[in-house]
């Protein structure tokens, strides 16, 4: 089971105003990404991990609100405990997806695997408010192909007779453990599908992609697929790393390259709903020497903007000019469910001045601290009650009152140091 567009999703559950609108779900800032995206704002071209600017300019009438994990957590965790109840085997595999084995599936006909997805994506819906797309089959791997051709908000159940049917035509990057690296190496010597994967002598496949990948790719694209679904320990850290054909020199190509291993270590990280601490960069030379530099933050953090910053200060570190290099990798750790948003800018975004600041002589009273409301944050009103800031400027809040309960709400405005606006819990938004 997995959940669609989950983030941008919850937003829509509650923030009523915006459901059947397109959302963009991130950091606003100059290099902010996308976390999650609605379905229609896909529709527009916009995608999970693109930079957001990017994503601004090919879907400029989307909704830009920030992440908000608490609140994506508090409902995973209710979703997750339906599929418990139905299920006695359950393997979480990220805060929107999970595989189960209900001991009452076994070897059950296509009809009544059908009827329970059918059952359990009715619940879901109905208790919890979102959606979610199923796909059930032999193995693992063709339940996960199931869902992601089922979405959004379908299902589909791959009996094992038509497994190999299914599997023959499609593309080899919807295989589990085929990213962009081995699916460039396929492509290579003309395996463009899985069938055609298939049909690769076992020895050819090891050859190009090694002894234990290759022969679990060969096996997997003859539809054997014996992992069982059993419950994970949660990972200490989330990590991605590439190791290149030809070594690398050139600086801006290795930094590129290492920006590229932190956008999928990031990817990961949004999709396990946490944030980090620590950026470690790995770094491998030509003569296998291997070293790792890591940078700590003060509390932790999922905006990529910061995370990959640290992995930019820290190649320098890691590598002298010159070196030739054969793998990188980022990882992310000291991991946490909550993370507090950064009261300043970071220092980073900001241009350098072409000249010092002038000095004052003297330094004038500091004026009172007025708070600072940014589109997308959960506030709560004295009179109105929950609703989230639609937009702040000139010293005015636009705030809608509205939570997942209570349906759309109206809109205010106020003085936007409003003695009665005050922050509130954005688990409050959800109504329960």
């Amino acid at each position: 089971m997995d959940m669609d567009a989950f983030f941008a999703s919850v937003e829509q559950l509650t923030r009523p105003t915006v459901k059947g609108r397109p959302v963009l779900v991130g950091g606003a800032g100059p290099r902010g990404t996308v976390a999650g995206a609605s379905y229609e704002a896909r529709e527009y071209g916009a995608r999970s991990a693109m930079p957001m600017a990017e994503a601004r300019r090919r879907c400029p009438v989307a909704v830009v609100l920030p992440p908000r994990f608490q609140v994506y957590q508090a409902v995973s965790k209710r979703v997750l405990g339906i599929v418990r109840e139905v299920s006695d085997v359950v393997e979480q595999v990220s805060v929107d997806e999970a595989f189960l084995e209900p001991s009452e599936l076994a070897g059950a006909p296509t009809e009544r695997v059908e009827h329970f997805a059918t059952q359990l994506r009715a619940r879901v819906q109905r208790e919890v408010g979102v959606t979610a797309s199923i796909g059930a089959g032999p193995g693992k791997q063709l339940a996960k192909i199931g869902s992601d051709l089922a979405k959004p908000d379908g299902m589909l159940v791959v009996p094992a007779e038509e497994q190999l049917e299914l599997l023959s035509a499609l593309p080899v990057r919807k295989m589990w453990g085929i990213g962009p690296v081995t699916e460039s190496k396929l492509h290579r010597i003309g395996v463009h599908t899985i069938g055609e994967l298939a049909d690769l002598h076992l020895n050819d496949a090891i050859s190009l992609l090694g002894q234990a990948h290759g022969t679990e790719l060969h096996r997997l694209a003859h539809g054997i697929d014996e992992r069982p679904v059993a419950e994970r320990a949660e990972a200490k850290q989330v990590s991605a790393e590439t190791t290149f054909d030809v070594d690398i020199t050139d600086r801006a190509e290795l930094l590129s390259e290492v920006l590229g291993v932190a956008e999928s270590a990031h990817r990961r990280l949004v999709s396990s709903g946490r944030a980090a601490r620590t950026v470690t960069i790995k770094v491998r030379d030509s003569d296998f020497t291997t070293i790792n530099r890591a940078e700590t933050f003060t509390s932790a953090t999922s905006d990529f903007g910061a995370l990959s910053a640290a992995a930019r200060r820290l190649l320098p570190i890691a590598v002298p000019p010159g070196t030739p290099v054969r793998l990188v990798g980022v990882s992310y750790s000291g991991l946490a469910t909550s993370e507090q948003e950064p009261l300043f800018d970071n220092p980073a975004d900001q241009a350098e001045p072409t000249e010092p600041a002038p000095q004052p002589v003297a330094r004038p009273t500091p004026e009172p601290e007025v708070r600072q409301w940014r589109a997308g944050d959960d506030l709560v009103h004295a009179e109105h009650g929950h609703g989230w800031v639609q937009g702040a400027g000139h010293g005015r809040v636009t705030v809608r009152f509205e939570t997942a309960a209570t349906g759309r709400g109206v809109a205010r405005t106020f003085a936007i140091d409003d003695p009665q606006l005050t922050a509130a819990d954005p688990l409050d938004s959800l109504g329960w």
